[in-house]
């Protein structure tokens, strides 16, 4: 029994998607965890910034990854970037309302407080990796 969605993808399509999405999701998650670890003891909040301006810088370079390298598409730049941006913007708004609620949990499981927004991040950022490539390939770079 095959699965048809799996059969309409190009071969190699999802690896390099992978690729590209495991560099995002390294470069997204350091940034995010780089910039909560500078702005925790500037201003309240510190990991509600640092999932704002690192998700802005990460989709902004996973456009570019998916755009060159994993779809190859030849299209409008500006409208697959603001696609891009819809896909992604869907789950940061998500991310934004689970983060809050997901540090909370963690704060009464885990003894070390400290940590509780670097493995919040940490596992939104996991949520979205399937789930954002069929939004891009059938949205953001739809031909």
């Amino acid at each position: 029994m095959t699965n048809r969605l799996w059969d309409r993808i190009p071969e190699g399509q999802f690896i390099r998607y992978l690729l590209v999405g495991a560099w995002n999701t390294f470069f997204g998650y350091a940034l995010y965890a780089g910039l909560n670890y500078v702005l925790t003891d500037v201003i309240p909040y510190a990991y509600m910034a640092a999932s704002v301006i690192s998700n802005i810088i990460a989709i902004t370079v996973a456009y570019l990854g998916y755009k060159v390298f994993v779809f190859r598409t030849r299209g409008n730049i500006l409208r697959e970037y603001l696609r891009c941006y819809a896909v992604y913007g869907a789950a940061a708004a998500m991310n934004l309302i689970l983060l809050p609620v997901l540090v909370t949990g963690l704060n009464f499981i885990i003894t070390q407080r400290v940590y509780a927004p670097y493995i919040a991040g940490a596992i939104l950022t996991a949520v979205t990796v399937l789930a954002s490539f069929f939004g891009h390939r059938n949205f953001s770079f739809k031909s």
